[in-house]
């Protein structure tokens, strides 16, 4: 499916339409078996041209949303138009004199057959509108519980991030500590050195003392 499909066979639709906009002027001009054969070519062109209508239609499938839209809405004036065109040949064929109304009769019936496959087209191109926007919806809902996964995963990471930066500050902080116990241990101990020195000394010198007195 292309857009150059769908603008190929509207060339073709375009054809048909412009055959097609000619015969209620010249279904008022004409009767008898003249104007039953203009009926007949009409509706088979008509026919054609639904035809055509339904594969433009298969066309949109497929084609990106911007581009669809615009050729959505340049199905549906085709439709439009094709529509009225039916319709005034319904009309011209009905303003017939009464030995013409049998053939009416028989295309009154093959309108309304294409009139309600017209709207049925309608419907179909509405849904498969809604259909696309049905998934561009869901499309949409999965990018966000995609974001929110994704947050919710950057926040486990930050939160496994900091309990490991917390453990790495009580491990600092332990050595920190046991560092100022072995430095208060040694200042005790080097205290306790001059202390004992002091003693040694103060001893010898009593030694001494004695040893002068005897």
């Amino acid at each position: 499916m292309s857009s150059e499909e769908f603008e190929k066979l509207q060339e073709i639709f375009k054809s048909l339409y412009d055959e097609l906009k000619l015969m209620p002027d010249r279904l008022l001009k004409c009767q008898g078996e003249e104007k039953k054969r203009l009926v007949r070519t009409f509706d088979e062109r008509h026919g054609e041209a639904v035809e055509v209508l339904q594969g433009m239609e298969q066309e949109l499938i497929g084609v990106p949303s911007s581009y669809r839209n615009a050729m959505s809405t340049r199905l549906r004036l085709f439709r439009r138009d094709l529509g009225k065109l039916q319709r005034e040949v319904k009309s011209s064929d009905l303003s017939s004199t009464s030995s013409t109304r049998p053939a009416e009769g028989a295309y009154g019936i093959y309108s309304s057959q294409n009139e309600h496959s017209t709207q049925l087209q309608s419907q179909r191109a509405l849904l498969i509108q809604g259909h696309e926007h049905l998934n561009n919806a869901s499309q949409s809902i999965e990018r966000s519980q995609r974001i929110a996964a994704e947050t919710d995963q950057i926040g486990v990471d930050i939160i496994e991030e900091l309990g490991e930066q917390r453990e790495q500050l009580d491990r600092t902080r332990d050595r920190v500590s046991g560092i100022g116990t072995l430095w208060r241990h040694k200042a005790l101990i080097g205290k306790l050195w001059r202390h004992k020195a002091l003693i040694g000394k103060l001893w010898r010198q009593g030694s001494d003392w004695e040893a002068l007195e005897t």
